[in-house]
């Protein structure tokens, strides 16, 4: 019996990825010192997983920014306004591809399935695949020649590559494949010629609900694969949920299947043992979770392995994390100040190619070697259960179901002649430009160097800086800035009971971009106000409306790695508990309008069809918990990003916020299909402008985008904002793409005014 890994986290123990690329794109770095950091880096992860034992180690998961755009690139899917110089692509072309150019708007962003993770997305409308390079074929002659491993290079697979793409009609989807599988089989065959004797094909979209007809079209990709490349040594790989179609799935003409036994893991095992499993090939079981932190219970794990045994033999089973560990941080060894309880109960991508050796030795019957880590695990587990963390998790008071009792058009005039705001009010999504001197400022204060009494007087005074900016800019509602948080989430995090919080717990959302998701390990619970002196503050500043920012509960949920012993439900309506006491600070320290950003609602929606109704039925009923007690005059922002909305428009207006904001520039407006399509009836910002991207847009190029919105949408519940909060920009730019984004508005109402 083997280990297997399937991907490892990319940016370092210490983030030294993140630091690198952000140290080459401010210039102070050359190309040639990027690459060779990486290259120092991707070999220590290889070399991790090595000493871990690792038997199949990916080679080829490491990336400079996301692993979808490096298949891009690799098939010549690179878009004509990055090609201005010539046809070859370089790491100019890479970057402006996932961050812009001055000339050129970046490629979108979505999420990586029901994941935080963001990737790049292909567009196929104009493109001519070509191989510009092997790049897995780089990776695994690198791995053996400086390493001497032997390692399985990662690809996505043809069918969830185009299905992650854009730019085809759902009719030309066997086309597009088959553009791309001549390109797929000289890859794999020049691995195969190399000595590959083990390759990892990609094809997480088998677990979401895929018509029969794809399924069919999958099976021919994959015998026309095993004719041109005959036993070529494929492992097909799943991950997030179980199969859709298992028969079909593992009667494909590959090597090894890999399934998930964590997330799915229940029909998984199901088909398993209605079915059986082929005796030609490798069952590749995900085992360890790979998304979450909590350590598994190694006796429990070992008995599913039995159960695996019963019908796949022990030499063709591999044990493995149920997706790339890509998702969690990498070790748990700087941790020294989380309680000692929960430390122990917590396992990072390290500590679970760890646990995985611990089952491979059991497995082969080596339960003496492994005596004391088995040991250790139950004392942990027993620790946690004694702790009391956990006890007593309901709610105190039935939440679900809640609402406000005005409608929206009950609500709407009171709002409307209350507020007196401008046609297409403009402001932002919450927070400004975080500087070095913003964090610098935190870390004193943080590490008890910078006294409570300066670094208030200091946060008021970017406060007021940024107020008198919006001001002199014009913005019609404005915000104070977040200047105190460290992060959406984690900031909300410190400030409710049952969070804790990691060190160096990084995980990579979007190219350089980490967060540090909280724990929630216990009943989640308000202590004090945590937003009302600074919201207060800012307003006292100004005669203009300032909106008072809160995370909701189904972000902070999905943004967060949570204890894995109660229904989501139930800590998403914890949570919202949580929130309605916030909220009602706010309101009665005469902030009456109030933004509850959900941007992850959408990640957590199943990647099965008959599986995500009941997940939007709590996660919208937790949102309207949190701010079903207010005011009619009082209004309610929420914001949302980065995902396939349209998905979901009717349980974004069953949210009944009074205004939602959502991105659409980085899709290139094409959100706004959605609205052609389905009438909204609220308030409603669709992002003007990209700002994950240093691009300055022009006041012409943001208009576009207002005069498209409103050819599908009412004015008069129009809203003109940036896709996404400002923290990652610098100032002068943020201030520029505002001054545009403020004169677009204007323009936009001048032509209304002439229409009329």
């Amino acid at each position: 019996m083997l280990t297997s890994n399937l991907g490892y986290p990319r940016i370092g123990e210490n983030r030294e990825w993140k630091k690198a690329l952000e140290s080459f794109w401010a210039n102070d770095t050359t190309e040639e010192q990027l690459l060779a950091t990486m290259k120092e880096l991707r070999l220590n992860h290889l070399r991790v997983q090595q000493e871990q034992e690792v038997d199949l180690i990916p080679v080829g998961d490491f990336t400079l920014y996301d692993h979808v755009l490096d298949m891009a690139v690799m098939f010549g899917i690179i878009p004509k306004r990055f090609l201005q110089q010539g046809d070859t692509p370089t790491l100019s072309t890479y970057f402006a591809m996932a961050r812009g150019s001055k000339d050129a708007q970046a490629c979108e962003m979505t999420k990586w399935y029901n994941t935080n993770y963001h990737y790049i997305v292909p567009e196929l409308h104009d493109a001519a695949p070509r191989l510009t390079k092997n790049a897995p074929l780089e990776a695994y002659l690198e791995a053996k020649n400086e390493l001497g491993i032997d390692g399985k290079p990662v690809i996505i697979g043809p069918y969830s590559f185009v299905k992650l793409a854009k730019g085809y009609d759902d009719n030309k989807l066997q086309e597009m494949i088959q553009s791309l599988l001549p390109l797929y089989i000289q890859v794999i065959q020049e691995l195969v010629d190399a000595g590959a004797r083990s390759i990892q094909v990609d094809e997480p979209s088998l677990v979401t609900s895929i018509p029969a007809r794809e399924m069919a079209l999958v099976t021919r990709i994959y015998e026309q694969i095993n004719e041109a490349i005959a036993d070529a040594p494929l492992f097909l790989q799943t991950y997030f949920d179980a199969v859709t179609f298992y028969e079909e799935v593992v009667s494909l003409p590959v090597k090894g299947i890999g399934l998930d036994f964590v997330h799915g893991g229940a029909k998984n095992l199901e088909a398993l043992r209605t079915f059986g499993f082929p005796e030609d090939k490798v069952l590749a079981a995900g085992i360890i979770d790979g998304r979450n932190i909590w350590i598994s219970n190694l006796r429990e794990r070992h008995e599913l392995v039995h159960q695996l045994e019963q019908h796949v033999a022990k030499d063709r089973l591999v044990l493995q994390p149920s997706c790339s560990l890509l998702h969690v941080p990498v070790t748990t060894k700087r941790e020294e100040k989380l309680d000692p309880t929960l430390l122990g109960v917590l396992a990072f991508a390290n500590e679970k190619l760890t646990e995985l050796h611990t089952l491979k030795q059991l497995a082969a019957g080596n339960e003496a070697e492994v005596k004391e880590a088995l040991e250790a695990n139950d004392d942990a587990l027993a620790a946690l259960e004694k702790s009391g963390w956990r006890s007593g998790a309901a709610t105190s008071h039935n939440l679900e179901n809640k609402k406000r009792p005005q409608s929206f058009n009950e609500r709407r005039p009171l709002q409307e002649e209350k507020w007196q705001l401008p046609l297409l009010p403009t402001t932002t999504i919450g927070s400004f430009p975080q500087t070095k001197d913003v964090r610098r400022t935190r870390s004193l204060w943080r590490k008890g160097e910078l006294s409570t009494v300066e670094y208030e007087r200091t946060m008021k005074s970017y406060i007021e800086k940024w107020i008198n900016i919006q001001e002199e800019l014009g913005l019609d509602v404005l915000v104070h800035g977040e200047f105190e948080r460290n992060d959406m989430v984690e900031f909300f995090g410190e400030k409710l009971d049952g969070f804790a919080f990691t060190a160096n717990g990084w995980v990579q959302s979007y190219g350089s971009r980490c967060v540090k998701p909280p724990i929630i390990y216990g009943n989640v619970s308000f202590t004090e106000p945590m937003t009302v002196a600074e919201t207060v503050y800012a307003q006292s500043l100004t005669d203009k409306p300032v909106k008072g920012m809160l995370t909701g509960p189904v972000t902070i949920l999905n943004w967060s790695f949570v204890r894995d012993d109660l229904p989501l439900t139930v800590i998403a309506h914890q949570i919202a508990e949580a929130l309605t006491h916030e909220v009602t600070a706010l309101e009665e320290a005469g902030i009456e309008m109030i933004q509850i950003d959900e941007p992850a609602i959408r990640e957590g929606l199943p990647l099965k069809a008959e599986d995500q109704q009941e997940y939007l039925d709590w996660a919208v009923s937790a949102f309207r918990a949190s701010c079903a007690h207010v005011k009619a005059t009082t209004q309610i922002h929420t914001h949302m990003c980065y995902s396939e909305f349209h998905e979901m428009i009717e349980a974004i207006d069953d949210l009944d916020a009074d205004v939602i904001s959502i991105e659409t520039s980085r899709s290139h407006g094409e959100m706004i299909s959605a609205f052609e399509k389905t009438t909204y009836e609220k308030g409603i910002g669709l992002g003007v402008y990209d700002i994950h991207s240093p691009r300055v847009p022009s006041e012409e190029e943001m208009l576009n985008v207002i005069r498209r919105a409103l050819t599908v949408l009412p004015a008069s519940l129009f809203w003109v904002n940036p896709d996404c909060g400002l923290k990652t920009r610098a100032e002068k730019e943020t201030v520029a793409a505002l001054k545009n984004m403020v004169a677009a508005a204007r323009a936009a109402r001048e032509e209304l005014k002439t229409k009329a």
